[in-house]
């Protein structure tokens, strides 16, 4: 990229880049080399005429941006290279979710040329995902290493801390009042037998032994994630299928996975590979919540010790009372229910208020979760502890 030290300059510079077109700008900043070629990759996504099908035209005759991505899968091939080159990749990553949405390109995401050629993300995978019905065979086979590689990826960067977190917390779950010596919680026990200290021994008589249960040696909680898979949740069904095979790796979680829209289907087989499971879900279609928590409360044979995920957006297609008295009964049998609008990065979506005010009346309040906040989540359900709630004005 080109620079200068003159930050007026740099100031017309970045203003070119950003309005586009020729002279009708009004910086009167001329673009060289490499800025000239970022220019072009961006008028190529973000002209004047974005909302027209690729192709038809690069510029018109008054200077002003138009859309130029063309139609053909050599011409985008070409300028995905080129962003790559000019851009970093959380930008290379915007630019190519843009390009899908404003340019209509989902079609060529069905040839393996164009696979190999993105920036893989989580939202390349929910688009993957949404067109994996329609995906010839010669294409699954690309679209399913990408889609491995996201979430090879994901696992690295959640799974360590999501096991370490959860099993803190079944632990301290489990405590018992005589421990065997290796599972002795001593910071705990110190703390306790503080009034035993003697100051001529230096030391403190431990008459109470705090410990932690043996948790892990067997199935102590039983978690079923309910994951809606209409369109708009696509980025969280991908990390919502990622969490669930780390859970299901943990001997002292019996975990269950469920997706629904107007079906409900129950993917728990497919959890010790989450890229299975990813390709068992079917993104869009309409939303029938009571049926999907009908199916969970079904399997709940433990209510105590079971805590049910709920991942919608909450737009309900089915008895919204049903659903209501369904999530009440389930409360009320002892199980931990957490509603989540959203398990993404990107903060609180568009939701049914009037649903989430109703599960909140319920005392299961609505909200957005991060990845980074899920295993936060989890530990307090399983601890039957208050949630970390996030601040709602913060996510929109």
């Amino acid at each position: 990229m080109t620079t200068t030290t003159d930050p007026a300059a740099e100031r017309l510079r970045r203003w070119r880049l950003v309005l586009g077109g020729a002279g009708a700008d009004g910086t009167g900043c001329e673009l060289r080399g490499k800025d000239a070629a970022m220019d072009g990759a961006l008028e190529a996504l973000y002209g004047q005429r974005q909302h027209q099908r690729p192709g038809r035209g690069p510029r018109d005759g008054g200077g002003t941006r138009a859309a130029g991505l063309g139609a053909s899968a050599p011409q985008v091939a070409r300028w995905l290279g080129d962003i790559r080159t000019y851009f970093p990749s959380s930008v290379v990553q915007v630019m190519q979710r843009d390009a899908i949405d404003r340019l209509g390109l989902s079609a060529l995401l069905l040839e393996p040329e164009m696979l190999e050629a993105v920036e893989a993300d989580v939202h390349l995978v929910g688009t993957l995902l949404s067109l994996n019905k329609v995906m010839p065979e010669t294409t699954k086979e690309t679209a399913r290493a990408v889609v491995r590689k996201v979430v090879a990826e994901l696992e690295k960067r959640l799974a360590t801390r999501t096991r370490a977190t959860l099993t803190g917390a079944l632990d301290r779950a489990a405590r018992t009042s005589r421990p065997r010596h290796r599972a002795i919680d001593w910071n705990r026990t110190i703390r306790a037998n503080l009034k035993n200290y003697l100051p001529e021994h230096g030391t403190v008589v431990p008459e109470r032994l705090i410990g932690y249960g043996r948790a892990a040696q067997s199935t102590k909680k039983d978690v079923v994630l309910c994951i809606d898979q209409s369109g708009s949740m696509a980025a969280s069904v991908v990390y919502a299928s990622v969490f669930g095979a780390v859970l299901a790796s943990m001997r002292a979680l019996d975990t269950r996975l469920v997706v629904f829209d107007t079906a409900v289907a129950d993917l728990t087989d497919h959890l010790d590979d989450p890229v299975d499971l990813l390709f068992g879900t079917q993104l869009g279609g309409g939303t029938d919540i009571n049926r999907a928590l009908a199916y969970c409360q079904s399997r709940i044979r433990r209510p105590a010790d079971t805590v049910v995920v709920l991942i919608s957006d909450l737009y309900e297609g089915g008895i919204r009372d049903e659903m209501l008295r369904r999530v009440a009964a389930m409360k009320a049998s002892g199980v931990q229910f957490v509603t989540l609008l959203a398990l993404s990065d990107e903060g609180a979506p568009a939701y049914d208020r009037d649903h989430a005010a109703a599960l909140a009346a319920l005392g299961a309040p609505a909200f957005a979760c991060t990845p980074e906040l899920f295993p936060e989540v989890m530990a307090a359900a399983l601890e039957k502890r208050p949630l970390p709630i996030p601040d709602m004005a913060e996510q929109r």
